[in-house]
């Protein structure tokens, strides 16, 4: 296949990074519409920039969204938009590639910036997992009590009966065990890296690490949310040992709750835009973003997506694996990450160094916005960092992976 080749004289740039804290399933922000979380980002990018240039250079809004089946319908971008009082000019759109939602709107808004389509533009991302609705299913004739009933939350809804002719209709966390079977990632060695997720966020936090990139919430009784309500700094490898395989339960599972991605609500937006852009106005980049990579693979093996994306883009990138310093792999699952860094042997200190979606959270179109907003921080906090890779596992068998440097 072949690839467009950018000008090289043409460069991408995050020059705003900022999310909100993550909360988890019916905590501080699920009281909040998911079109609301996102609007109160656009409201601070508007008011930091406000000064800068106006807002009608911002050409377009790319947003990814996974599940759009409650309050989060009907392009939430747009509606976000409208909600934070934008001009009616600027468009919005929508993405949905389940988890790497919003890393795959970051992806498209680089393309759209190289190939000088755009000088500006806000990507974002935005999950509320505690609202999403509950589903029934239309009744085929009158009176027939064929309704079938869903929650939205996560996984598969109105499972269409031809699909699962070709492959079991396995659930996220099934697919988990058939990699660390797959792989022979046993359950203490996934014990052990949720632990260490959870004690490099909480090491973070208590250092205000995060602090640069999240915004405030206020909640409707007037209490302020702040910082992330995943990290668990008592969490121990004893206490993790204790919890019983949810998938699987005839005594072969080794995925349980404490090893895998909570279920989350929260959102991210980052400023992207031209170098030409940059210098106009006078903006201090975080991030340079370089282009990506999105590949297909077994649904039921989809946590091993990353391994055949990032070494899709390691050639385009033309970088070598030893060359980075950092790597986000986006934690659905201990033995997801696991089986990735053991097939493309990534060493596990590089990987996620301020801890990842198992204590952070998981909020599906989210994440892969955070990830980027994280890095971006990241790299204004270490001058040591260069270069780095963001990659997301995705249901229904696919892996996306995306490039970032140092803004020189």
């Amino acid at each position: 296949m072949k690839h467009f080749q950018p000008s090289q004289n043409t460069r991408c740039f995050i020059f705003y990074a900022k999310r909100t804290p993550i909360g988890k399933l019916g905590g501080g922000l699920s009281s909040i519409r998911p079109d609301d979380l996102l609007s109160f980002l656009l409201e601070d990018f508007k008011i930091k920039y406000a000064s800068s240039f106006s807002l009608e250079e911002v050409e377009d809004v790319f947003v990814g969204c996974s599940n759009q089946a409650g309050e989060d319908n009907r392009n939430i971008a747009r509606m976000s938009l409208l909600l934070a009082n934008y001009p009616y000019s600027i468009p919005g759109i929508t993405l949905n590639r389940l988890c790497a939602s919003s890393l795959s709107a970051l992806a498209m808004a680089y393309t759209h910036i190289i190939a000088n389509q755009h000088e500006c533009l806000l990507v974002g991302g935005v999950e509320s997992m505690s609202r999403a609705p509950y589903v029934f299913s239309k009744a085929t004739k009158a009176f027939s009590g064929e309704q079938e009933f869903f929650n939205t939350t996560l996984g598969w809804r109105f499972p269409n009966p031809r699909m699962a002719q070709r492959f079991p209709l396995f659930s996220m966390g099934q697919t988990a065990e058939v990699v660390a079977k797959e792989l022979n990632i046993t359950r203490e060695e996934q014990d052990l890296f949720a632990f260490h997720s959870h004690q490099k966020a909480i090491k973070a936090q208590t250092a205000g690490y995060f602090s640069s990139e999240i915004i405030p919430i206020k909640l409707p009784k007037g209490e302020i949310l702040e910082k992330d309500e995943g990290p668990r700094a008592n969490t121990s490898l004893e206490q993790l040992a204790k919890l019983s395989p949810v998938f699987e339960t005839n005594g072969s599972g080794s995925v349980t709750a404490g090893n895998s991605s909570p279920l989350n609500d929260g959102g991210a937006l980052l400023g992207v835009c031209s170098e030409e852009f940059l210098k106009r106005h006078s903006l201090i980049p975080l991030l340079e973003v370089h282009c990506s990579s999105s590949i297909g693979l077994e649904p039921n093996r989809m946590g091993l997506g990353p391994v055949k994306a990032i070494q899709t883009l390691l050639p385009r990138l033309q970088w070598k694996l030893d060359e980075l310093d950092a790597l986000e792999i986006n934690e659905a699952f201990a033995a997801q990450v696991l089986g990735v860094a053991k097939e493309i042997k990534i060493p596990l200190e590089k990987i996620n160094l301020l801890g990842g979606a198992i204590a952070l959270g998981h909020p599906l179109g989210a994440s892969g916005a955070r990830i980027a907003c994280t890095l971006a921080h990241q790299f204004q906090k270490n001058s040591s960092l260069k270069k780095a890779i963001a990659s997301m596992c995705v249901g229904v068998g696919q892996g996306v992976a995306l490039g970032f440097s140092r803004a020189n």
